[in-house]
């Protein structure tokens, strides 16, 4: 109940900030002073709300659904603090408090800016009111109680004494599927607890805590980082609208510049936090799937880097002009469409209409939070282009450039349209569940492999070309050395890193034009302003990071071993030997100990595997050995505690698609994998699984269709087998990967006659990847990121003049 009065209040207030702040821009006097109250008392009471949710969290006050569901006691005090953000409603509540603070912070900043306080904190204060609406009492709140709605807790969560009230048996039911007991905690056992003097946190002693995959430290990192960055694409909305409701388009760019580089250098640290997660966590080697949610956080930061691009070309030409400057309505149009694309990434991960197309999706969260979320979106795009439409004739740029075409203006506005580009492609894909289409992530690279060429090259030459106009002979004798430089270097990854394939080639090439030209210029540059370091510093980690995208992605290579243990295996020229598993975490996870020997080196790593209580599902977590120039990741798929092997002594043949064999004059064809999105899922949640390898069996003239299936059963790999009587010959898969199958043939009578029982052994089954230079994707992203921030540092003392 408290935490739901100061929601209600800080509403209040962000309603009287937001009419106060538009009654002072219309010149109505002694408004403003409300409307500074009005922010600050809003922002007050969303910090105290947010308080006594951490307070409810990490006391155990179980009475609040929000708590029930997403903490329990055995977290630890860093994961409880992040339970806070485990949920919608929590999520929602970290994106409010958020952009609560940076409102704050922003209403400084404009108050030093001559008017601009009024038009900018009317437009904030407004989605600030939208975000309150949506953790009140009437949609997604947080401090909800755990009977308003009837909710099923586990039998094990209640006190024991609490069992013997005599109502109780009343409201215990069974689910016999899963022979689970449960309490219906409603309204009438709420009362009837009431009666008996019992509290409900009395009454439920723990909850139902976090989603297993969310058990990481990642968690407290990742979800406030990527909110951060939502937030901050509010403040680029607020400025392009403050513009709008003056008519003045002068100022505004250098007022919201440093904003939009903070804002995108954050968003963009934060995704690939996630990256970061999804592949130390998940199992599955990436770091990005081009999953769906993922996507949806990737599109506005692109079109914020692209607004950056556009900006500094309006910021340089309003030097030369009395005018608006150039691309001032592009710079208009890209900051509305920032935070509209937030917004619309919300919508995509919280309203349920990617349930089915992503991992990340939450659940659907009824009709009426469905239609506010539309209703959110909605109004922000009214707002934002009918706003640009009602000024459409103010915004023409009627002044005249003298630039050629090797100018750097227009590279800048053509590397704007290119990450357009790139956020059109992404947005179509990301859109397409929603109209019963499934896009596969061969649409995303094949788009962006030539995308990714031009940013390279345009990288490079966007920095050796002058404003206005640029003397063709200086130009190529400036870029000479670079060009010769990145050939040289290209030259050298083809030949010792076995890069073969063209657009590969090509890519590496004007990556490294690009890393070239950038550290020749960010060299000469230490030497005097190093505040002037910052977009070449960025350049520098987005070539950094391409580079080992090239390494890490097109050139992983990956095998299923199966480790017996105390016996040596080889993969990617390592030993690895299974030595056993031990217990840890109280006994609730087991790490599967491999010792990896490659010449004079030794390591040893611990791929984890448990039941989750939570889902009571297999939970994997792979083991990485990070080196320099490579990661080998080990992701385990199951563990064989000991049965017998008993071996046909088949002849094993190893197939790829389209590929066949013979064996006793019968012809044997690998047709495809039988490998559904469901199967995808299920393997990334964790559940029982089944990969299929469908195949055709000819002989006499007559075919058989065959399907030969790997399952993983409660994290027990098994291969199945089919026997052809006609043809009488037996198939067993004994293995399944990505690119291949391998399966033992063998005659009826050499399966009758040659089975030979050999004793029990332990198996762990893993994936063993090899990641070549994947470091260099996590070093580009930390250099990008602190060249935003040095720009940060430029623009913000610039914006003050």
């Amino acid at each position: 109940m408290i935490g739901s009065i100061f929601l209600s209040v800080a509403l209040v207030f962000s309603l009287i900030a937001m009419v106060m702040y538009y009654l002072s821009f219309k010149g109505y006097k002694n408004t403003l002073n409300i409307a500074r109250y009005g922010y600050h008392g809003m922002a007050i009471f969303v910090i105290a709300a947010s308080t006594y949710l951490w307070y409810a969290i990490l006391t155990h006050q179980y009475q609040y659904k929000y708590v029930f569901s997403y903490s329990n006691n055995s977290l630890n005090t860093g994961l409880l603090f992040s339970s806070f953000w485990g949920g919608q409603e929590g999520s929602f509540m970290l994106w409010l408090l958020l952009t609560s603070i940076i409102g704050v912070i922003l209403q400084s900043y404009s108050s030093k800016r001559g008017d601009l306080e009024p038009r900018v904190m009317a437009v904030f204060a407004l989605a600030t009111s939208f975000l309150l609406v949506m953790v009140s009492p009437w949609f997604k709140n947080p401090f909800e109680y755990i009977w308003t709605v009837p909710v099923f807790v586990d039998i094990k969560s209640i006190n024991s004494q609490s069992l013997n009230l005599p109502f109780i048996q009343n409201f215990i039911f069974t689910d016999q599927q899963s022979n689970t007991t449960f309490v219906q905690m409603s309204k009438e056992l709420y009362a009837s607890l009431t009666q008996a003097g019992v509290s409900v946190n009395q009454f439920i002693m723990d909850g139902k805590g976090l989603n297993p995959q969310l058990l990481n430290y990642w968690m407290q990192i990742h979800p406030p980082m990527l909110f951060i960055g939502f937030a901050m694409a509010t403040v680029p909305f607020s400025f392009a609208m403050a513009a709008l409701m003056k008519n003045d388009y002068r100022e505004w760019v250098n007022q919201s510049l440093p904003w939009v580089l903070a804002g995108t250098g954050i968003l963009g640290l934060g995704i690939m936090m996630g990256g970061y997660w999804a592949y130390e966590m998940l199992g599955w080697g990436g770091y990005w799937a081009w999953d769906p949610v993922e996507n949806s956080s990737l599109i506005p930061w692109l079109i914020g880097v692209a607004s950056i691009h556009t900006m500094l070309v309006q910021k340089r030409s309003l030097k030369t002009t009395d005018g608006i400057g150039r691309y001032a309505k592009t710079n208009l149009i890209l900051s509305i469409l920032t935070y509209v694309l937030v917004l619309y990434s919300t919508f995509l991960t919280r309203s349920g209409v990617l349930g089915d197309a992503s991992v990340h999706s939450f659940v659907d969260p009824g009709n009426l939070v469905y239609f506010f979320l539309l209703i959110f979106i909605v109004t922000f795009i009214v707002l934002g282009f009918g706003a640009i439409a009602y000024r459409w004739k103010y915004l023409e740029d009627k002044s005249v450039y003298e630039e050629s075409t090797l100018s750097r203006e227009l590279a800048l506005f053509t590397a704007s349209i290119i990450l357009v580009a790139s956020a059109i492609i992404v947005l179509v894909g990301t859109s397409a569940p929603l109209f019963g289409q499934a896009v596969e992530t061969v649409f995303y690279d094949e788009m962006h492999l030539p995308i990714a060429i031009i940013i390279g090259f345009l990288n490079g030459l966007s920095l050796l070309i002058k404003w206005k106009s640029t003397n063709t002979k200086n130009l190529v004798k400036e870029s000479m050395l670079s060009i010769i430089l990145s050939v040289i270097i290209t030259v050298l990854v083809v030949v010792l890193g076995g890069v073969y394939n063209l657009m590969m080639i090509i890519l590496t090439l004007s990556t490294t034009f690009a890393l070239i030209v950038n550290a020749e210029i960010a060299i000469k540059i230490v030497k005097g302003n190093l505040q002037n370091l910052g977009a070449y510093v960025s350049h520098i980690g987005i070539a950094l990071f391409i580079l080992g995208i090239i390494g890490s992605a097109a050139y992983s290579d990956n095998v299923n071993v199966d480790l017996v243990k105390g016996k040596p295996a080889q993969a990617f020229g390592y030993e690895m030997t299974f030595t056993g598993y031990t217990p840890i975490e109280n006994n609730t996870k087991y790490a599967f100990n491999v010792a990896m020997k490659k010449g004079d080196n030794t390591y040893n790593v611990a791929p984890i595997m448990y039941i989750s209580e939570y889902n009571n599902s297999l939970i994997r977590e792979p083991a990485i050995l990070n080196l320099f120039s490579k990661d080998v990741y080990l992701a385990p798929l199951g563990y064989d505690e000991g049965t017998n092997d008993n071996s046909s002594g088949g002849e094993v043949v190893k197939l790829q698609k389209g590929i066949e064999t013979e064996f006793n004059n019968a012809k044997i064809t690998f047709d495809k994998f039988d490998i559904s999105s469901e199967t995808m899922a299920d393997m990334q949640a964790g559940k029982d699984f089944q990969m299929g390898a469908v195949l055709t069996l000819e002989y006499n003239g007559n075919k058989e269709d065959v399907e030969l299936f790997r399952k993983s059963v409660s994290g027990q790999v098994v291969f199945t087998d089919y026997t052809s009587s006609n043809a009488g010959i037996k198939l067993t898969l004994t293995n399944l990967t990505a690119e291949m199958i391998e399966v033992s043939i063998s005659s009826l009578n050499e399966t009758e006659q040659q089975v030979v029982e050999k004793p029990k052994q332990e198996v762990l089954t893993v994936t063993a990847s090899i990641k070549p230079y994947i470091s260099l994707v996590w070093i580009g992203v930390i250099v990008m990121v602190l060249g935003f921030f040095v720009a940060v540092a430029r623009r913000l003392k610039e914006s003050l003049l």
